[in-house]
C-alpha cells in the first residue's frame, strides 16, 4: 500500500509541474498614448499563445503571459513591430511605423512633445 501511495504523490507531482507552461516576460514597446496602448496590446495578444499582454504608457513595458509551447518574445516582438511599434531588440519598418495615426508618431519630437502637455 505504502508503494501504490508513493507511485501515486510522484505521479501527480509530476502531472503538477509539466502543466505549468505558462511563462512571464516583458518588453520594452515604444508608443505614446492610449490609441499606441490598444493597438499594442492587441498585435500582441492576436498572437496565438499569448493569454496577456498588457501595454504601460508612463513606462513603456509591455506584460506578457504567453504559452512558451505556442509562441516566443520574438514572434511576439514581430506582431508589435508589425504594427508599427519599435521594441529594443527590433525595429518597424518604416512602411509599418508610417500606418500609425499621425498623434501616434514616437520618433518625431515634436509629436512627443505635445503628448507632455
Amino acid at each position: 500500500m505504502k508503494k501504490v501511495i508513493t507511485v501515486l504523490v510522484l505521479l501527480i507531482t509530476t502531472v503538477t509541474f509539466a502543466q505549468n507552461k505558462n511563462e512571464r516576460a516583458s518588453l520594452e514597446v515604444d508608443g505614446i498614448c492610449n490609441m499606441c496602448k490598444e493597438r499594442i496590446e492587441k498585435a500582441a495578444i492576436r498572437t496565438k499563445g499569448v493569454k496577456s499582454a498588457i501595454w504601460s504608457v508612463d513606462t513603456h513595458e509591455l506584460k506578457l503571459i504567453y504559452d512558451a509551447r505556442k509562441t516566443n518574445l520574438d514572434s511576439i516582438r514581430k506582431k508589435v513591430t508589425a504594427v508599427g511599434h519599435d521594441t529594443k531588440a527590433l525595429k518597424a519598418t518604416d512602411e509599418a511605423y508610417a500606418t500609425v495615426h499621425p498623434c501616434c508618431k514616437y520618433r518625431d519630437d515634436e509629436v512627443i512633445d505635445d503628448h507632455k502637455n
